[in-house]
């Protein structure tokens, strides 16, 4: 019998990835007074069935359970039955490094062996990873400073699952979830941010110490593990016991908006105190995405933020801010092998990546 999960696998794994190498994330398109700075607001929820045990507790068969049950709550939802499935057992390592790299699901999801999938919604505005660290990690990404609305985005799809799926809930502790700091609302919200002016400042590690003292946390732009790449950084709750959801939208909103003041008095500051060594780096950074032959990932994040940076406080005119977020997608290794459609070698990797530079800021 041909099940509808079994047409949208097969349309998936022909599909998708073409679309994925064409078409924009939402989320790319700046949002709001502040999206020179914020690039991207995002709520993930974490959710485990009672029925079944923990991830790294289960084995294969009970696995495969967690898939099937979250596949027919899909099924019968109305705002996610448009998703789209993959199979993470039936993908390649390419195909999961695109999918990292357009922070459609986690690296170590990605890096498991273990039966798991993702579901993706239309523009990539949501995902549903199932088996990662807990049965379910619903994610939704919105444009910008939108953290209220990425967190309401959630909790629709979140009581539509609801009405199929029994989450496990503790009337002491909230949702339980397999790290006891998702424990409550199983809620993580975070947001990326482009804070050149006050790494270049030497302010980053002290604002980092100064957030954890308040509960939030800042990492790299893939997450936990990962390192700063194009002065882009992570900043989220680090825990959700004892606090509404509410409360925490309320406070991320506050501390995103606060840090964004920061970086704007740090890029001002380097624009007039320091005019002139500004707009050097803001010129060796245009020169070498202007003329290099051969680009590094590191190399080319770091100058393109420079770029923006430049962009931000009025010494390049006629760069969108829009260019540069399609370009912090487009020039990842796995989405150049992947549209090259050939391995390549990485002096290959960064002709390429240096070409596409040049191509999208139209040098």
């Amino acid at each position: 019998m041909d099940r509808p999960m079994d047409r949208l696998m097969d349309n998936a794994m022909e599909n998708l990835y073409t679309e994925l190498l064409v078409d924009v994330p939402q989320w790319c398109v700046p949002e709001g007074e502040t999206a020179d700075l914020v690039v991207s607001s995002r709520a993930r929820l974490a959710r485990n069935l009672t029925t079944l045990p923990f991830v790294h507790r289960s084995i294969k068969n009970e696995r495969f359970r967690v898939i099937e049950q979250v596949e027919n709550a899909v099924q019968r939802g109305e705002n996610v039955a448009r998703s789209v499935y993959l199979s993470l057992l039936d993908t390649s390592e390419l195909d999961r490094g695109v999918l990292v790299e357009r922070r459609l699901i986690s690296p170590s999801l990605a890096d498991g062996t273990r039966p798991a999938g993702v579901f993706i919604g239309p523009g990539e505005t949501f995902s549903l990873m199932v088996n990662e660290e807990d049965h379910l990690r619903l994610q939704t990404i919105k444009g910008g400073l939108q953290v209220r609305a990425a967190w309401q985005e959630a909790d629709k799809i979140d009581t539509e699952l609801s009405k199929t799926l029994d989450f496990a809930f503790s009337d002491e502790f909230g949702y339980l979830t397999s790290c006891p700091s998702n424990t409550g609302t199983g809620m993580r919200l975070s947001v990326l941010m482009h804070l050149p002016g006050l790494t270049l400042a030497d302010q980053m590690a002290s604002l980092g110490c100064a957030l954890e003292e308040i509960g939030f946390t800042v990492r790299g732009l893939h997450g936990e593990g990962t390192g700063r790449s194009g002065n882009m950084y992570q900043v989220s709750n680090q825990c959700t016991l004892g606090h509404a959801e509410e409360e925490i939208v309320d406070r991320l909103d506050r501390v995103t908006r606060r840090l964004a003041s920061f970086e704007e008095r740090a890029c001002d500051a380097l624009a007039s105190r320091a005019k002139r060594r500004t707009e050097d780096r803001v010129a060796r950074a245009y020169g070498l995405l202007k003329h290099a032959r051969l680009l590094g990932e590191m190399e080319a994040l770091d100058a393109l933020s420079m770029l923006r940076m430049g962009t931000f406080v009025g010494i390049i005119q006629g760069m969108e801010t829009s260019a540069f977020n399609q370009l912090m997608i487009a020039i990842q290794p796995a989405h150049i092998r992947m549209a090259s459609g050939r391995e390549m070698t990485s002096e290959e990797l960064d002709e390429r990546r240096a070409e596409l530079v040049r191509e999208h800021l139209r040098f």
